[in-house]
């Protein structure tokens, strides 16, 4: 359970951790190279420094094209995963009013508003800065919900936009995604790879093992640390929008009602659950249960609506 430190202070800590972030994902990346040099040459000499400083150059270019993509089209490619569309104001004037209120009530922008056409409850949070800031919420939620919780759901997606926590997600999700994508080709590359010489070929599948369990160590530090911050967050922004609304019964409620019936069965892409209000399905208790909690990327919905209870 966390306490809340308010949302000055929560946007300042947040601004801290998006440039930790940018600075640290980079660094683990080149860490894990250096550690990959490390071993195939069974320690370090100038011949390896001389051949690690050389490539760092390119893993640096790499890293940041494949981030600078991915910041200038994220919107889209959520827009394009999740299936959403802009939300029609003339049909939806409960949901614009709602948003827009909540919105002048913290001197915020109205962010746009999408809506995805699924019986699903569930909403999100998404957009680097005031330009692209959005929220999206499901048909289900929208009609299923009361106008009070529907209010306690908005504001919780405001308050993940209005202390950036939704910069610092993505950001997160850059990088993680990257990692995840180095342990694929390696792991390819290792099933398929091979060459006709058969000394060239055992040399070869050493490099790309090494590479491998390298990625992997360094991809499962960086996704437990994602997924504490994504965990971490719900929290904040569930006690934000107890401090936006002063109806701490409203988002508990709303709560309750989405437990059990989040699950947006046409979205596959994890990264883009993880955004989601609740992605945290019900799983029966075992020996593994703290273990697995270290991979949830929300914390229990009980303990949250217990938390609001509390308030």
């Amino acid at each position: 359970m966390q306490s809340y430190k308010g949302l000055q202070g929560q946007i300042s800590d947040n601004n801290r951790k998006s440039i930790l972030l940018l600075l640290g994902f980079p660094s683990v990346i080149i860490a894990g190279v250096w550690l990959v040099f490390f071993i195939l040459n069974n320690g370090w000499d100038s011949y390896v420094q001389d051949a690690f400083l050389s490539v760092i150059p390119g893993v640096l270019l790499v890293v940041g094209v494949w981030f600078l993509i991915a910041f200038l089209f994220h919107s889209k490619m959520i827009q394009y995963a999740t299936k959403s569309k802009p939300l029609e104001r003339k049909e939806n004037m409960r949901v614009y009013n709602l948003v827009e209120n909540l919105c002048m009530s913290q001197g915020m922008k109205t962010p746009k508003i999408f809506i995805i056409e699924t019986e699903a409850l569930n909403a999100f949070a998404s957009g680097m800065n005031e330009k692209n800031h959005a929220v999206t919420l499901t048909r289900g939620i929208i009609d299923k919900l009361e106008d009070h919780e529907l209010e306690g759901v908005i504001a919780h997606e405001l308050a993940h936009i209005r202390n950036n926590d939704v910069r610092l997600l993505i950001i997160s999700i850059i990088f993680v995604g990257i990692l995840s994508f180095v342990v694929q080709v390696a792991f390819r590359s290792l099933l398929w790879g091979g060459g006709n010489n058969r000394k060239k070929g055992k040399t070869d599948g050493r490099v790309m093992i090494v590479i491998l369990l390298v990625s992997l160590l360094v991809y499962l530090i960086t996704i437990i640390f994602r997924f504490a911050l994504s965990r971490k967050r719900e929290y904040m922004a569930d006690a934000a929008a107890v401090e936006m609304t002063k109806r701490p019964d409203a988002l508990a409620s709303a709560l309750k009602k989405i437990s059990g019936q989040s699950i947006v069965d046409e979205i596959r892409s994890d990264d883009v659950k993880s955004m989601f209000i609740e992605n945290n399905p019900k799983e029966k208790k075992s020996a593994f249960s703290g273990i697995s909690g270290l991979f949830a990327t929300h914390p229990p919905i009980e303990k949250r609506i217990s938390f609001l209870e509390q308030v």
